[in-house]
């Protein structure tokens, strides 16, 4: 048995309240479902894991249910929605409503961010955003000279995640996993945060080969079915129904807590 093997109960309790907890998967793919039910379950039952912030390349249903359920002040994101279901209900509510803290990103400041921390730097010098508002939307983002060629840059900060909480595949006892071809950036994120909690469908004696390595994953938890009712390709295809139902149920405060009442009585039982 594994040293980093834990239970979900135990893994959701290793979220502190106000820290940055990055989300693995891309949109409606490979989403860690499963954790983030057990985390809103700690929460409604301890008060615990509020003010965070939230990190998704791309942020869907796992996000806004830790939206909905209160437990998030800020959102770090380049894209927050459901696909072809439509708005993500609850962040769409609370944002309207500047209830939310949504920190303008793009692909590009996000993915130089996390450059940036795993480089070790403060900074990392792009193009992107020359000539846009962004910069304008985002005083704490900064503009340098190139000191060999003295081309104005913009200096995007290093993005430190607390936790990153990824789904994967399979995995072996030393915590070495597959996430398969959409990996979005959850390599970058086992690299960048101070913790990494893996979920994985299977746990294998062997792995032929690794999309992640098992010295930088801290704790893993066996999670069948963990990322629906999102996709796990090619284990389990989306499931549409559940997202239709989620759209056409959600629409304000009162009728998310139904549909996070009647979801965690599923999961419970």
């Amino acid at each position: 048995m594994s040293a980093k093997l834990i239970s979900m109960q135990a893994a959701a309790e290793l979220v502190p309240t106000g820290c940055m907890l990055a989300l693995g998967g891309t949109t409606l793919y490979r989403r860690p479902m499963a954790f983030v039910r057990a985390l809103v379950q700690r929460s409604i039952q301890t008060g615990e894991a509020h003010d965070l912030t939230l990190l998704a390349f791309t942020a869907g249903l796992e996000s806004d249910l830790l939206v909905g359920a209160g437990m998030v002040s800020r959102v770090r994101s380049c894209y927050f929605g459901l696909e072809i279901f439509g708005l993500a209900p609850m962040f769409t509510y609370y944002a309207n409503r500047g209830e939310l803290e949504v920190i303008e990103e793009t692909e590009a400041s996000l993915a130089y961010g996390l450059r940036a921390r795993l480089a070790g730097v403060g900074f990392m010098p792009a193009r992107a955003w020359l000539g846009t508002d962004l910069l304008r939307l985002r005083p704490d983002v900064r503009t340098v000279l190139d000191p060999y060629s003295g081309e104005e840059l913009v200096a995007f900060p290093a993005i430190h995640p607390d936790i990153a909480v990824i789904h994967a595949l399979q995995a072996d006892l030393d915590g070495n996993a597959l996430i398969g071809d959409n990996r979005g950036v959850d390599e970058e994120l086992t690299l960048a945060a101070d913790k990494v909690i893996l979920t994985v469908e299977e746990i294998v004696p062997e792995l032929s080969r690794a999309d992640l390595v098992g010295p930088l994953i801290q704790h893993m938890v066996l999670a069948p079915h963990g990322a629906a009712p999102s996709s796990c390709h090619p284990l389990y295809p989306l499931d549409g129904a559940a997202f239709l139902a989620y759209t056409e149920q959600v629409a304000d405060p009162a009728s998310f807590q139904v549909f996070l009442s009647h979801m965690l009585n599923e999961s419970n039982g």
